[in-house]
């Protein structure tokens, strides 16, 4: 035989035992492998887009976020469905469901002519299509130059049917082929019928469902929205990984965001049958319901409260650059928020900015001094009880400072009670330079900035809360070190704090020194069974002894009972407080420069100062800009704390 022969007999030879291998291979040893993809195949399943997710409700089960369920069309795409059947079920659907003409764009009849005319391929040229071959036009290169060529006159002979189902195709034939595409809401009972007897591959209607919220617009900022088309974007890597459908309903902000994982319900499970018809698997399943903190009709009647004296308070001209307060009121021992406001005067109507008292942040005055004066007890600068005058510092290079008045004799309860300045300023000299004399040097630098933080941080001042809502954000810390900003700290006009941060330190004040994390939820609850209980969260303590709190407490109870404080609460209740007043500068012409110096205000409160049962802070910017300051704060604190121990 011939070399020839040989070789190609030894070819099939080799041929023959590669396939004779790879026949055993598949129905022996892989045989339970390809089956179960063969199964896969064959009975492949979709997830539903939009199970029913938990409630949110306040402390008491009344409901502040709950689902309706709406009729929905959706499609979702299998392998064998083509387009040109896509084409004819957006016919189909045409004529029951007439669309707004609005929604008909130019791109959309192009794409859908295109489909309706092979392509339209004579639109490119012999030259064009050899030099494609060529590969000096893309096959996008083409795409384009055919869109270009649809003229109006073309798209002209579309019908307000053709018009009609260009638009339903749009919608069925983009996005992934595991993805339901929403046709339509809201349909009528007899849409849904008449959708169904066209027995459609791929098509379906189904009860959706979307949030209702029983209180409008109450706390609706810190409850949070959710994806109204599957998951979002940027986050879908990070629910790819999670397992979840990109179909699905989940929380975007706020306490939807937080608690997601529980919200979020169990997703139906549909079967793709052989002619791309779609059979129910397993029933959607609703999340769990997470209960909250908030007492609903705490909430409703503080925001009433606030909301009045937002409007006495505009009345007057030098309240014309002022709009908004916050308002928080909570339970020092545990850091549960009870009622959370944050209003903003718009025109003539209030809109909810509750969520920002995460981020927002401002110079909140005097209220600090608690923290601050704990700089000097903690590093044996204050000698209690001793009293000095009253008086003024001068530092080199910088004005003299003073207090608010002329307070006479003092000590260091009377130094809080009063809000003396002066005193805070000794402090600060004390630390930085103890032989400070007039207009001489402090000589402070970032170690004596540190001190003063670390300690503000202790109480909550400057630092992360902890609170359970996403992207919390500090406030804003003074980068300059210099003699005369120490001292503007030590009386909080250099520093920035949000609400939420006051929140804590008002909490840590009234819990003698231990730092609790504030919290909206109360607990978790599936099926009628308890899954998470919030339990109080130590995140810190002040680093000072217990009497010496003691002493600072003391201080804030002088407050209201002899002090700037003594009007904001009756003396029944037995509060301990501060008061705070700080300089502003906002721009008021939108040029991006301070233009207008203005004054705001803060407030916070704890009471029964021996047995504390409610924590309240309140701050309202740019309250006023020269003329009479509207006591907004002292008006609503009245009010509220009238009201909680009624």
């Amino acid at each position: 035989m011939k070399k020839s022969g040989i070789f190609i007999y030894g070819i099939l030879f080799l041929f023959v035992a590669i396939c004779t291998y790879r026949l055993v291979d598949v129905c022996i040893f892989q045989r339970d492998y390809y089956k179960k993809e063969f199964d896969n195949i064959k009975n492949m399943t979709i997830k539903g887009s939009t199970a029913p997710r938990g409630r949110i409700l306040d402390v008491n089960g009344k409901v502040l976020v709950d689902n309706t369920g709406i009729n929905t069309l959706l499609y979702n795409r299998t392998d064998r469905t083509a387009r040109m059947s896509e084409v004819d079920i957006a016919y189909q659907l045409g004529e029951i469901l007439q669309f707004d003409e609005k929604k008909f764009t130019t791109s959309k009849l192009k794409t859908f002519y295109m489909v309706k005319n092979d392509g339209c391929k004579d639109l490119i040229t012999e030259e064009e299509y050899q030099l494609y071959k060529e590969r000096k036009l893309t096959g996008s290169d083409l795409e384009a130059l055919k869109y270009d060529r649809i003229t109006d006159e073309m798209l002209g002979t579309f019908s307000f049917e053709d018009r009609n189902a260009s638009h339903i195709y749009s919608i069925l034939s983009t996005g992934y082929y595991y993805e339901d595409k929403v046709i339509k809401k809201n349909l009528t009972d007899e849409e849904v019928v008449a959708i169904n007897d066209l027995d459609l591959p791929g098509i379906r209607t189904d009860l959706t469902w979307e949030r209702l919220y029983p209180y409008g617009d109450t706390l609706r900022s810190v409850l949070g929205t959710i994806s109204t088309n599957g998951v979002p974007a940027e986050m879908k890597d990070y629910y790819l990984e999670k397992g979840i459908s990109l179909n699905s309903t989940v929380g975007t902000s706020f306490l939807e965001l937080q608690y997601d994982d529980y919200l979020r319900g169990k997703d139906a499970t549909y079967k793709i049958g052989d002619d791309g018809r779609l059979e129910l698997l397993e029933p959607e399943e609703m999340g769990a319901d997470v209960y909250l903190s908030i007492d609903i009709e705490k909430q409703l009647e503080i925001e009433k409260i606030l909301k009045a004296e937002i409007l006495n308070a505009k009345k007057l001209q030098s309240a014309r650059y002022f709009n908004h307060s916050f308002l928080l009121v909570g339970n020092p021992r545990t850091g549960e928020i009870i009622a959370a406001a944050g209003l903003q005067l718009v025109g003539d109507h209030f809109i909810d900015i509750t969520a920002t008292m995460i981020s927002s942040s401002y110079t909140v005055g005097s209220i600090v001094k608690g923290a601050t004066m704990s700089v000097g007890y903690a590093n044996d600068l204050i000698q209690e009880g001793k009293t000095v005058i009253d008086s003024c510092i001068k530092v080199y290079g910088v004005a003299q400072k003073c207090s608010w008045t002329k307070l006479g004799r003092i000590d260091d309860i009377r130094a809080m009670a009063q809000s003396s300045n002066y005193y805070q300023f000794l402090i600060a000299t004390r630390l930085t330079n103890p032989n400070y004399r007039w207009n001489a040097k402090l000589g402070a630098t970032k170690e004596h900035f540190d001190i003063y933080r670390n300690m503000l941080a202790s109480y909550g001042l400057g630092a992360i809360t902890g609170v359970d809502l996403p992207n919390e954000r500090t406030g804003i810390k003074g980068r300059t070190v210099s003699d005369d900003l120490l001292l503007n700290l030590a009386i909080g006009q250099y520093d920035t704090y949000t609400p939420i941060e006051v929140f804590q330190y008002v909490n840590t004040l009234a819990n003698d020194g231990t730092k609790l994390k504030p919290s909206f939820m109360k607990k978790i609850v599936k099926d009628g069974e308890t899954v998470l209980e919030q339990e109080p969260s130590v995140v810190g303590h002040v680093d000072m002894s217990a009497s010496k709190i003691a002493r600072v407490q003391k201080g804030l109870r002088e407050v209201m009972i002899s002090g700037t404080g003594r009007n904001y609460a009756s003396s029944s209740i037995q509060a301990a407080g501060k008061t705070g007043t700080s300089e502003t500068f906002i721009d008021t012409d939108g040029d991006g420069k301070i233009d207008t110096n203005t004054t705001s205000t803060a407030f916070i409160l704890y009471a029964p100062y021996d047995d504390p049962k409610y924590s309240m802070m309140i701050l309202s910017p740019n309250i006023s800009a020269g003329g009479h300051k509207y006591a907004i704060n002292m008006r609503v604190v009245r009010q509220v704390s009238d009201y909680l121990f009624s």
